[in-house]
């Protein structure tokens, strides 16, 4: 099953890199949590494209929204945080747990948001609720990919689909 969507999203990563940035059929984010053993957190990244999410969060925030260049860098973060949160939520073995926010950056066409879960020794399990991007695209795709003691697992959310639950030994 992992091969087989490590294959699919091979194929679909080497399809958006053929597609213009402001033309692209497809609506994918891609969400990242990792256990750091070492540093005892959660280490969460989510890369959405740029032009779905400005055009998400102008509608949501009825402002105006420019991550690549903002007039106001401060409040585009609190922006970025707050839909983040809004949209994805993690239980760490049944806990729900606040993100901490740590930044966004561009990366090719999208932007990479930073959340950490602190003080967290253990994983048994992570369930995940995330709806990033359904209120702009019914034909949204939510990636999610979690990584605990370098067992890697992977999952794909279609809308209208938002839970899915990751176990681990």
């Amino acid at each position: 099953m992992v091969l087989i969507l490590h294959k699919w999203l091979l194929f679909f990563m080497v399809l958006m890199c053929t597609v213009h940035q402001n033309a692209h059929p497809y609506f994918v984010s891609v969400t990242e949590i990792e256990h750091n053993a070492t540093d005892k957190s959660i280490e969460i990244s989510c890369k959405i494209f740029t032009d779905d999410f400005e055009k998400t969060l102008r509608s949501t925030y009825q402002t105006k929204i420019d991550l690549l260049h903002p007039t106001n860098t401060a409040a585009m973060q609190i922006i970025v945080h707050d839909y983040i949160k809004n949209h994805l939520q993690i239980m760490i073995d049944g806990k729900q747990l606040p993100l901490e926010f740590l930044g966004y950056e561009q990366q090719q066409e999208g932007i990479i948001s930073f959340f950490q879960i602190q003080k967290i020794e253990t994983v048994h399990s992570i369930t995940v609720v995330n709806t990033i991007l359904y209120g702009y695209s019914p034909m949204q795709i939510n990636i999610i990919h979690a990584i605990v003691g370098g067992q890697r697992q992977s999952t794909k959310l279609t809308y209208p689909e938002k839970n899915t639950a990751f176990y681990f030994n």
